[in-house]
């Protein structure tokens, strides 16, 4: 253990209920399975320096065995040793089994087959060993699994699964359910049976790795059993058991292929920890030992090949922020979890942190301190405005106030929400309003005549959505018995997580390309309509031919108009009024059919997919170009700094888009360096906070580094970037999404 925290490593071992001389022990050994997962590491790999070349020194908080540990999950020792479920499963061909039954069945075959994996040194136990679950599949059944929620990992962990059995058992006992909501609480307990199943085959191991250890370490390996002998089981009685209750809950839906988000951590495990610590049975550097192993094993899955990037499983965790009676959330807690990912630089769980009024000094101290390094680890919501769009939607407020993310960015209410969301390209209906997909005659006689053509088509495709929305999330065979159970309301409705079986089934309409089509509006306005520069046929043909010949008009308007990013009155007017006007459509229908139809504005990566069948644009762009992430700038057109963006970017009145709308800023390295580098990020979150923006986040990285990166991705092993509601290392997303995260521009702090 380094000294840095002002105690020897024999001090800390001392006193430590925790048994850390194992740790040691263990450094260099093997990974201990039923069936042999976690391929040898040579120290060729672990020896990698992981950090780019201009990232400050980094703290060294963390025992030698973390980093290991650390270095075996980044190098993908696990991920790449995953292994399919491919024993035998004769009760998935029984025609005698609902998929609801078949479900609990494949839960507990799992329980009793799936390879095990516990490390020497491990603090936190429990592996999702099966590719299945990193590929978003339930396995053996070969079904589609859950993610795009926060399901109520708060709740259960106070109640145990044992309180979550007892809740199934009294709805079962109160009767006036049919069969098929019978079957599938029935299947909810085959589920929980199945998780038992599970943690004492971990115990076990852990038994017999017990049993061949020296003296010095049998301590270590006996508190860990101690621990799992009473979580998830039951309510946990002290921070490590809280730690290691969530961390089985969550690796359980994990290994069954639910991505679900973490939701607010701090939150949830600092009662134990204030527990823990005013009886003195830990140590703030104790604790962060744990939490570190906890973010350790979010490493688990790295190497799984993803073209959208190795971290792409939602895993957000939310820090900070208020609780459901207004009352400042942070705490000891969040800082240890800001050390961890400072320190390990481990982007597997995306931390969104929400800011206030209220929020500390020292916390956005913080997250300017652990955003230097990079990766877009950490992002930001504006929680004040969060909060008051879902009450404008209709949320009670106490419930909007407990707000997290889908494990995206999306915001909902965890723990009682079923989601998903629609997404769609706003620049078809207005390359279909300039009749671009065809030859047809185009004559409108003055601006306000084709906007409210566009207009027109709008509507009609978001018409079109909420038709086909009317019919969704009711699936009665893919019920997801085991993810339902920690979802309010499935229980007692006896109805499941894919049958609006929730307190609130949620289907977002999110638009991207807003940006782009605003700045399109504009140059039409202005070009062609109010400075008749050229006439409206014209520009059109020049559109239906991809700018051929016409590269000095294209120039032209690339260089002159100031578009939306800038800080410009006349372009910013342009996109306040599309967004105005699109969220007033989609909020003309809240809710229909049961469903919640919240607006969004995203891309999460699709304006790679839609580039191809995008029509040249009238702000310049040709077929092929990617073009504006999320609710940001058009890529390039942003070029009076970050600033001038986040003034853009406010404009927008989000209490009228509750499920969200994001910004991206790619800050240069060098311009946060030292007490300036902090004070500028510091500033430019104060500046979201108070201009009231949704959602922000910022990726400290030079366009240089990633260029070089692409080239040559054997010096940049550990390079995380923010994609979108999540980060990826950069080696391991595709020439697309590297060129789309390139191009963004450069912004000076």
């Amino acid at each position: 253990m380094n000294t840095n925290n002002g105690i020897s490593r024999g001090d800390f071992i001392k006193k430590s209920s925790l048994g850390l001389c194992a740790l040691f022990a263990g450094l260099n050994a093997k990974a201990v399975t039923k069936t042999e997962v976690a391929a040898p590491v040579s120290e060729k790999t672990l020896n990698v320096n992981w950090s780019a070349p201009w990232q400050p020194e980094r703290p060294q908080r963390l025992s030698a065995i973390t980093h290991h540990l650390a270095e075996l999950g980044l190098a993908g020792t696990h991920g790449k040793s995953l292994t399919p479920a491919n024993w035998a499963f004769p009760e998935g061909a029984n025609p005698a089994f609902s998929l609801t039954t078949k479900y609990a069945l494949a839960a507990m075959s799992v329980a009793q087959n799936a390879p095990l994996r516990i490390l020497p040194g491990e603090l936190i136990v429990g592996s999702a060993t099966l590719r299945e679950g990193a590929q978003h599949r339930v396995p053996l059944l070969n079904v589609g699994s859950v993610s795009h929620t926060t399901v109520g990992f708060d709740r259960v962990l106070d109640i145990g699964y044992k309180g979550l059995r007892k809740e199934i058992n009294e709805r079962l006992a109160r009767g006036g359910l049919d069969a098929h909501g019978t079957e599938l609480l029935e299947a909810m307990l085959g589920c929980l049976d199945a998780a038992n199943v599970w943690n004492k085959r971990n115990i076990a191991l852990l038994e017999e790795m017990k049993g061949k250890a020296g003296e010095s370490e049998k301590e270590f390996y006996q508190n860990i059993i101690d621990t799992l002998k009473n979580v998830p089981e039951n309510k946990p009685r002290s921070f490590r058991e809280a730690v290691q209750s969530l961390w089985s809950m969550y690796a359980f839906q994990r290994i069954m292929g639910n991505w679900s988000g973490l939701g607010r951590v701090d939150k949830m495990l600092w009662p134990y920890l204030k527990k823990d610590l005013d009886s003195k049975k830990i140590t703030l550097d104790e604790a962060r030992e744990l939490v570190a192993h906890f973010w350790v094993k979010g490493t688990e899955w790295i190497g799984e090949h993803n073209p959208t990037g190795d971290a792409q499983f939602y895993q957000n965790v939310i820090l900070g922020g208020i609780d459901a009676k207004g009352r400042e959330v942070t705490n000891p807690v969040t800082y240890l979890i800001l050390d961890v990912v400072e320190e390990l630089h481990i982007s597997d769980f995306p931390i969104a942190v929400r800011i206030n009024d209220k929020t500390p000094e020292k916390l956005f101290r913080r997250i300017a301190e652990v955003q230097r390094f990079g990766g877009g680890i950490v992002s930001m919501y504006n929680e004040k405005v969060a909060i008051e769009a879902m009450v404008k939607f209709g949320y009670p407020l106490e419930e909007a106030r407990e707000y997290t993310n889908d494990g995206c960015w999306e915001i909902i209410v965890p723990g009682k929400t079923t989601f998903l969301y629609w997404p769609a390209d706003m620049m078809a209906p207005l390359s279909r309003a300039l009749k671009l997909y065809d030859n047809s005659p185009v004559d409108y006689a003055d601006f306000d005549s084709l906007y409210t053509a566009f207009l027109g088509e709008l509507s009609a495709e978001i018409a079109n959505m909420n038709h086909h929305l009317d019919g969704a999330f009711m699936d009665h065979e893919n019920t997801q018995p085991l993810i339902s159970m920690f979802v309010e309301g499935c229980v007692e409705s006896g109805r499941g997580y894919n049958e609006r079986g929730s307190k609130y089934t949620v289907n977002g309409i999110h638009f991207g390309g807003v940006t782009d089509t605003a700045n399109s509006l504009y140059v039409l306005k202005k070009l062609v309509f109010e400075e008749k520069y050229i006439p409206l046929g014209d520009f059109v043909n020049i559109l239906r031919t991809n700018w051929e010949g016409k590269e000095g008009l294209r120039k032209l308007i690339q260089k002159r108009f100031e578009f939306f990013g800038n800080d410009n009155a006349e372009s910013d007017a342009m996109m306040v009024q599309v967004f105005n006007d699109y969220t007033e459509i989609v909020g003309q229908t809240k809710e229909r059919a049961g469903l919640k139809r919240p607006a969004g504005i995203s891309t999460f990566g699709r304006e790679i997919d839609w580039r191809m069948a995008r029509r040249a644009s009238p702000l310049g762009s040709k077929v092929g170009d990617i073009l504006a992430t999320n609710c940001s700038p058009t890529p390039g057109t942003d070029a009076k700094g970050p600033t001038a963006v986040l003034n853009s970017y406010c404009k927008l009145d989000f209490t009228r888009c509750p499920n969200g709308a994001t910004v991206e800023l790619k800050v240069l390295p060098d311009s946060v360096k030292g007490e300036n580098g902090i004070a500028a990020l510091v500033g430019l979150a104060k500046t979201f906070r108070d201009k009231g923006g949704f959602y922000m986040h910022i990726d400290v990285v030079d366009t240089s580094t990633l260029i070089d990166a692409q080239m040559h991705p054997e010096k940049y092993p550990n390079l995380p970037v923010r994609v979108a509601g999540w980060s990826a290392r950069f080696n391991t997303l595709c020439k697309d999404w590297q060129d789309m995260i390139i191009q963004r521009t450069q912004q000076i702090a």
